[in-house]
């Protein structure tokens, strides 16, 4: 009797449910004002709230909290009403779309809503294999910071968001570092949604040209193997192919500012502080779409629903391939025995663009003393245009077995974690053989950046020793999912390490000196008993005018030669194993 009733509210519930869906309006703010207005966060969530209440196939829900104080959500789109992420992952692909980390470039928010509701509601094909996840929006803080100004160089909305989030962080700078709950919410969510393909829609600055639609792809060599390799020689190119049928016109994002795009170009390298460069650590397929600032907002938005529609048609038909190559490129990461961590500009190798711009020329500025770049819309041209698209290893490292991280470096531990990075605690005092660094060159930006003062150009000094690890300290292997993340943090010398965002900097300050009048007796006696040492000396104040002059110089330089220097100073305290 009781599954009778069970029963019987269910086909009531089910037999509710469509009348609903057709009667209820999912028109969205966008198409009421006629493509002139983008969703508030309230009229967004609302928005996915009904469209899941209406469509089995579609359900949304809470996921980690941000610097805003409001929460993030995720929605998911499966046809088959399945929400266990983990299942679809067995049978299918995800595309995990984000929106709104910049939110006064709002195409995507608008883009997506209707997405899900065409999808859901049978106006476009439905996917078989694929399930879509978008995060609504992700920038709360800077989407409820509305305003009709800030975005100078843009063409509609009539009003959005803020760029920066509640605590003015560009949040498109923030997955490594973590600064914001929003960037930890994040990796929260792409930990448990895995996604294949990642898409995070934007709006470009820089040049003028006949473009709407522009995308910048994770940098191919980067992603690297056999996944960048499809990304570069069959998505991409299909893609544009895709969207050239349909009558929208695209090309690889116009990276120059103040400039004319013709005269050449490279590609933007996506380093992982950024959102497809963070993504691309765990072979995911990642691209942003940059709609062109100048055209209309209509238009725009339009180009980025089109563009996520045959991105959704790419995903379908080379869904099988997408996953086989992913594990595939998984398998022969944990065979690497080497991994470049800095990258530059392979000058041997670029590509050619039919490129539609417009003629450029430098005029007198009616506003200042100098030159202004003015874009004549009179006069399109489509020419050969250089893309430097090819980039090349600038500096590879040896892969260790791991590393140990002294159980005081919580915030790196903790960011490891939430990373998904396995690790074994020490249960016991141990002394181990390991590769040291010392930190022997780096410089720091002088203004501060994203709530740091950058540094950059570091290289290090390496050395075999025997240390004292202790009970509660960590050890982590390299060789697991997470290796690239582990890689590009933990090495120093890597663009985006922790160390370059300032996790260490506490190792860059001498904590113990000495004053020159009691220094001045036991450096005379060091060097009375360090003959080689004395010859060093010499030799130093020979050939460095500016060290002979200075003579606190020579005696910090001494000190340092010396056993009462600190160990402490600039030595990185992360160690690599080399061996088991």
């Amino acid at each position: 009797m009781k599954k009778l009733v069970v029963l019987f509210l269910l086909i009531i519930s089910c037999a509710d449910k469509n009348p609903e869906t057709v009667e209820r309006d999912f028109t969205t703010v966008f198409e009421k004002s006629e493509g002139t207005e983008t969703a508030t966060y309230e009229e967004t969530i609302a928005y996915y709230e009904a469209l899941a209440d209406a469509y089995s196939e579609i359900s949304i829900k809470e996921m980690g909290m941000t610097d805003s104080g409001k929460p993030l959500h995720i929605v998911t789109l499966n046809m088959d009403g399945n929400f266990d992420l983990q299942s679809v992952k067995n049978t299918g692909n995800i595309i995990l779309i984000n929106n709104g980390i910049h939110p006064g470039e709002s195409d995507g928010i608008d883009a997506t809503m209707m997405l899900f509701r065409d999808i859901a509601g049978g106006k476009i094909p439905a996917p078989d294999h694929t399930t879509l996840v978008t995060i609504p929006i992700y920038n709360i803080g800077g989407s409820l910071n509305r305003n009709s100004t800030t975005r100078t160089n843009q063409n509609g909305p009539t009003s959005y968001g803020f760029r920066g989030n509640a605590r003015n962080y560009d949040l498109n700078r923030d997955f490594i570092k973590s600064d914001t709950k929003n960037a930890r919410a994040f990796a929260e969510i792409f930990h448990i949604v895995k996604p294949d393909v990642f898409i995070d829609n934007h709006v470009s600055n820089g040049a003028d040209y006949q473009y709407t639609l522009t995308h910048l792809f994770t940098q191919h060599n980067k992603l690297g193997g056999v996944v960048g390799e499809f990304l570069h020689t069959k998505m991409m190119p299909q893609l544009e192919q895709k969207l050239t049928e349909k009558s929208w016109d695209i090309t690889p994002y116009v990276n120059v500012f103040n400039s004319t795009p013709e005269s050449g170009f490279s590609q933007f390298m996506d380093s992982p502080r950024y959102s497809t460069g963070y993504t691309t650590l765990w072979n995911t397929l990642g691209m942003m779409v940059e709609t062109h600032m100048l055209k209309p907002y209509k238009q725009r938005v339009e180009g980025t629903y089109e563009l996520m529609v045959s991105m959704l048609e790419l995903t379908e038909e080379h869904g099988e391939a997408i996953k086989s190559l992913r594990v595939a490129q998984n398998d022969a990461m944990m065979a690497s025995t080497t991994y470049p961590i800095q990258w530059q500009i392979d000058t041997t190798q670029t590509s050619t663009l039919n490129f539609k711009g417009y003629e450029g020329t430098r005029l007198p500025s009616e506003v200042t003393n100098g030159d202004r770049l003015y874009f004549d819309k009179g006069k399109p041209f489509t020419k050969e245009t250089e893309y430097r698209n090819y980039f090349k290893s600038k500096k590879d490292i040896v892969v260790p077995k791991g590393y140990i991280i002294p159980q005081g470096w919580h915030n790196v531990i903790d960011l490891l974690k939430l990373n998904d990075v396995s690790m074994t605690e020490f249960e016991k005092d141990s002394t181990i053989l390991v590769e040291s660094y010392k930190i022997d060159t780096y410089e720091s930006r002088r203004a501060p950046y994203e709530g740091h003062y950058l540094h950059y150009n570091t290289t290090v000094k390496a050395s075999e020793q025997n240390i004292t690890v202790n009970a509660g300290d960590y050890y982590v292997e390299t060789r697991q999912e997470s290796m690239r993340y582990i890689i590009e943090t933990l090495e120093p010398e890597a663009v985006d390490s922790f160390f370059n965002w300032n996790f260490f900097d506490t190792i860059l300050q001498q904590k113990e000196g000495f004053s020159p009048y009691v220094w001045e007796d036991k450096a005379k006696l060091l060097l009375a008993q360090n003959p080689q040492l004395q010859i060093d000396f010499n030799l130093r104040k020979s050939f460095d005018e500016d060290f002979a002059k200075n003579w606190y110089a020579q005696l910090d330089w001494l000190h340092k030669q010396s056993d009462n220097y600190e160990k402490a100073h600039m030595q990185y305290p992360i160690y690599r194993v080399l061996a088991e």
